[in-house]
């Protein structure tokens, strides 16, 4: 409740918010309105206060602007809209082919979403305290590259439909999931986090591949998907969301607390994160098929409804027993997320 206007949490929340409460008028208004802010074929990452510029250092939220208007034309066929939106939809593509702000570009050698420079956090992780950004994570994020390739997906579905040229899209994916592999990390028995970082392949586990199982399009193979749930669920799944590390790392933290520097230096390096609960649930689903199995995991956020910010869900918990709430007591992303696959587990 003392956040901003983010564009990677409004895109993220939508579906959840909007699409699975019936509200697609909301949707649409609010997919117009970030359209007039694209730049570069980037969303704004923050809309500061009344007087000053948007913020662009993000490199995932102009991708999730892919899934929530997928989310959104799925439930309204809105031709009209989607019309409207996709040249700027295909601008952002071609932006991101030829090179864009922070570094973010298309790798000719593989097909692959390269982000990052020195001193900037592009993804979601972006905890930042001075000049120290905790999780740089510069080179391919896998859960970046997901979204790419859910987007050129999503893209060519667009275009057939509005009778446009699709074979560009349908090839960009196609040579984005054959590259793809380079994730799979075959000692480990899931994915890297990051490829081609500066200190090369990051093999952190931790709960950003798991998008590379719960979007739409996946470009991983049967077996890796099971692979990742199984290696998420063993080492991050705990009650009330994913770990952002895995608990065995050295810099793993188990509790977020203390100053602001101890607050940032936990907030990714261990923290429960409720809103990746959603994905983890969907992902599941989509494994093992259960439908009643994948919404046990939901259960305790439902009890979490009346034990904190009463009637609504935490941003993030302690990774360390007994998961204690913590950071904003009421966040979108964590309660659209969970909505959503609660009710993608009773439909």
């Amino acid at each position: 409740h003392w956040f901003s206007d983010w564009g990677r949490d409004t895109m993220i929340s939508l579906p959840g918010l909007t699409i699975s409460t019936g509200r697609p008028e909301v949707a649409r208004s609010i997919l117009r309105t970030f359209a007039k802010y694209v730049d570069q074929g980037m969303l704004p990452n923050r809309f500061p206060d009344a007087g000053e510029q948007p913020e662009y250092n993000t490199v995932d939220a102009t991708l999730w602007y892919f899934e929530a208007v997928r989310a959104y034309y799925s439930a309204t066929d809105d031709d009209t809209l989607l019309g409207e939106l996709f040249p700027i939809l295909a601008d952002i593509i071609d932006w991101h082919c030829r090179g864009t702000r922070y570094n973010i570009h298309l790798d000719a050698a593989d097909g692959l979403l390269y982000a990052g420079v020195a001193g900037v956090q592009l993804t979601w992780m972006d905890a930042k305290v001075d000049d120290w950004v905790v999780t740089p994570r510069i080179g391919k994020p896998i859960e970046v590259n997901a979204l790419w390739y859910n987007a050129l997906r999503t893209m060519a579905k667009f275009a057939r439909h509005l009778g446009k040229p699709h074979q560009e899209y349908e090839a960009m994916a196609e040579r984005a999931k054959y590259r793809f592999s380079r994730f799979w990390n075959d000692e480990t028995g899931y994915c890297y986090d990051v490829l081609d970082s500066p200190d090369g392949n990051d093999g952190l586990l931790r709960p950003n591949q798991i998008f590379a199982v719960s979007l739409p399009e996946s470009p991983l193979t049967p077996a890796q998907q099971r692979g990742v749930v199984e290696a998420c669920g063993r080492s991050l799944l705990t009650s009330h969301g994913l770990r952002s590390l895995a608990p065995d790392h050295p810099q793993y933290q188990g509790e977020y607390g203390g100053n602001q520097y101890q607050r940032d230096g936990a907030y990714h390096q261990g923290t429960v994160w409720g809103w990746l609960l959603g994905p983890f649930v969907l992902a599941h689903l989509r494994v093992y098929k259960n439908p009643d199995q994948a919404r046990q995991f939901l259960e305790p956020m439902a009890n979490h409804l009346t034990a904190h910010g009463v009637g609504s869900l935490s941003e993030i918990f302690d990774g360390d027993a007994p998961i204690t709430p913590r950071g904003c007591i009421a966040q979108a992303w964590t309660v659209a997320e969970v909505l959503r696959a609660w009710l993608a587990t009773t439909s």
